[in-house]
């Protein structure tokens, strides 16, 4: 099925030209729609021209928030190219098996990350690269250039891809999670029916880009309902306390870690949020006393539950039930379908844990060259979430555990399989197994278990440097602990119960 259009810069380039559509906080530099439009049309011919980029070609790009990845939305929903955003805080051999994947026509590189890039032996293979500073010389050329002409719009397929958003997979190599552009249009639906968006609405965003939360919790809703986005490069805690109360934002988006950094600076007693409606909360539960402490300032907080495949705003707790319903993430949000089954495919009661299916026209399509993990996600529609929840009578929704074993540090999902890989690949190390362990700052660290090869001699700071070297600091373990075997169960594998119990 063709998409319909949607050219949602070309369209506020109409009703709002000269409105703000995004800032750079870090150098103040601002686009509005109108300019938003032109300089998307200017670099979707340049890219055609200069780099043969046109429908379905893979753009990698390496940096932090920053105008030119608006831009580069902007040009991608003329011209059906798809971005592949890839996580900065990877190493080099993390970064090389995301090129190999998505097989990009042309990469684009901050200066500071460039190294990485190109010590990953697959930007040999990359056509063209392009460095972010040369395309930010490019924006700012055609800014306030006249106008020119609009770049002919290209009618894609619902299910074509927008973005490839890459999630740590549970076999250790991540997948790449197609987002579509029905997805794109869907999730922007869902999210203003469940929160206030509309022309006004004003937000600060921090989420990194490589993640669905930098892109799809608030900013493409905001893009497409015509509202305000302010970026940073960086969370720094006294710094966006600061900048959502001189921005007047109305929402701003962020996980609980960021939350508490902001409460315990000496700058929130005296802050007031006046123009604040709440704060969304996602990646992981947040405290009662934390939500208390915003609410003492009159912010209240919206938790709920978002994946990089489904939505990524799939259920919300409304901020009225924030302590009646503690440790909820809420209902289903408007066009979400959801069903909660036991291993065999049958609905529990209330209640009862079961693993979460999702259905709506907020779910991915599959993933980018990965037809196994397509099929095991997806089911006549339903997906596969690996979470268990239950719910109650009135129909909120509880997260039980993690089928999959992730945990989470900081935000960011942490798959042990992964880490794992990683220990496993060291000469001395026999046998590894990693755990979430509670972090008074992140929420949850890794903590790895490691039985050494006989005669080895392999110390803690042995193996941290080999995590440090081959792993993002994210995912990196914190703890490392010398065993001499792993506990195991009947069938052989890892008995992760008995290693939680071990501490």
């Amino acid at each position: 099925m063709k998409q319909p259009q949607q050219d949602w810069i070309a369209k506020w380039a109409v009703y709002s030209p000269d409105k703000v559509a995004v800032k750079e906080y870090e150098t103040q530099r601002k686009l509005t729609y109108g300019s938003l439009h032109r300089l998307g049309s200017r670099l979707a011919f340049h890219l055609q021209s200069e780099y043969g980029i046109g429908k379905g070609s893979r753009i990698a790009i390496l940096a932090e928030n920053c105008l030119e990845y608006i831009v580069l939305f902007a040009a991608m929903q003329k011209m059906g190219c798809i971005l592949v955003p890839i996580n900065y805080r990877l190493t080099s051999l993390e970064v090389d098996y995301l090129l190999r994947d998505s097989e990009p026509a042309l990469a684009i590189s901050e200066q500071k990350f460039e190294a990485t890039l190109k010590a990953a032996p697959a930007f040999s293979q990359i056509p063209n690269f392009w460095p972010l500073e040369e395309l930010a010389a490019f924006c700012e050329k055609y800014s306030t250039a006249p106008e020119a002409a609009e770049y002919p719009l290209e009618v894609v397929e619902e299910d074509h891809p927008a973005f490839i958003l890459y999630t740590s997979g549970t076999t250790g190599f991540p997948k790449g999670a197609i987002y579509s552009h029905k997805m794109l249009f869907w999730n922007s639906i869902n999210t203003a029916m469940s929160l206030i968006i509309n022309t006004e609405s004003r937000t600060i965003n921090v989420m990194p880009p490589f993640h669905t939360g930098g892109w799809n919790v608030l900013t493409t809703p905001f893009l497409h309902h015509g509202a305000y986005t302010c970026l940073l490069k960086k969370f720094d805690a006294p710094t966006v306390l600061r900048f959502i109360q001189e921005e007047k934002a109305t929402l701003f988006m962020g996980v609980p870690t960021m939350l508490k950094m902001m409460a315990e600076t000496p700058e929130f007693e005296s802050a007031a949020f006046p123009n604040l409606l709440y704060i969304i909360v996602g990646g992981e539960s947040m405290p009662i006393p934390l939500i208390e402490q915003w609410d003492a300032k009159g912010v209240a907080i919206r938790q709920g539950y978002g994946m990089t495949e489904v939505g990524p705003n799939l259920t919300s707790l409304h901020q009225n039930d924030a302590i009646r319903r503690k440790g909820s993430i809420g209902r289903p949000n408007f066009y979400v379908q959801i069903r909660i089954v036991d291993e065999a495919g049958q609905a529990v009661p209330p209640n009862q844990a079961g693993e979460l299916l999702l259905r709506g026209p907020m779910v991915t399509p599959g993933y980018w060259n990965n037809e196994t993990a397509t099929r095991k996600a997806l089911d006549s529609g339903w997906f596969h979430t690996g979470d268990m929840v239950r719910e109650d009578e009135e129909g909120y929704l509880f997260v039980v555990d993690r089928i999959k074993n992730m945990f989470i540090s900081g935000g960011e999902n942490v798959y042990p399989a992964e880490v794992e890989r990683v220990l496993l690949a060291h000469e001395d190390i026999s046998e590894a197994a990693v755990i979430g362990a509670p972090d008074e700052k992140w929420g949850e660290v890794g903590k790895a278990f490691v039985v050494a090869r006989e005669g080895a001699k392999l110390t803690a700071e042995n193996v941290a440097e080999h995590c440090r070297k081959n792993l993002a600091k994210f995912k990196a373990p914190k703890y490392i602990l010398f065993v001499d075997e792993l506990p195991k169960n009947d069938t052989g594998k890892i008995n992760r119960q008995a290693l939680k119990e071990w501490g």
